[in-house]
């Protein structure tokens, strides 16, 4: 199961975006943070995950929430990914693993029948206090963007 579960502190990082500039999840403090893991750029799920995201991310702005996407694709795969299909979101770039690992979303799936190390989707609500809010550990990408702004705004509702 997820260590990293909700009331726990986010670790914080700083990786590259697509343009090579670096991030880090402090430069959001006081903000909510939708943070997803991905496997891999250009693939169908994730093309159709991170268009998911696209596509709401006016009302998550109106949350007053960022949206992130961590993979272990290059900058200049990222580029190409956003340029392709429009994206605005945040993507970063995480080659090394490092975030991915802190964030419990390298971990062993199945492909073809075979186990292996992998980014699993994950996906993480990220209060203004810098706590985990929302744990999903096992993402299914239809409908996870709504289902994300969904608690997002609960979660709002509820601390309010």
């Amino acid at each position: 199961m997820v260590a990293l579960d909700t009331g726990t502190p986010a670790p914080g990082f700083c990786l590259p975006d697509k343009n090579n500039t670096e991030i880090c999840l402090s430069t959001f403090a006081g903000k909510w943070i939708v943070l997803y893991f991905y496997p891999k750029d250009n693939t169908p799920g994730c093309t159709t995950e991170a268009k998911g995201f696209n596509e709401e991310l006016e009302a998550f702005s109106r949350l007053n929430a960022e949206v992130i996407g961590i993979s272990a694709d290059s900058c200049q795969s990222h580029a190409k990914f956003a340029g392709t299909h429009g994206l605005k979101i945040i993507l970063l770039s995480d080659e090394s693993h490092t975030v991915i690992e802190k964030y419990e979303a390298w971990r062993p799936k199945k492909i073809l029948g075979r186990e292996i190390l992998g980014i699993v989707r994950t996906t993480y609500i990220i209060g203004p206090d810098g706590t985990i809010r929302e744990v999903w550990p096992h993402v299914k990408v239809t409908g996870h963007a709504d289902a994300v702004k969904i608690r997002l705004e609960e979660l709002q509702a509820s601390s309010e």
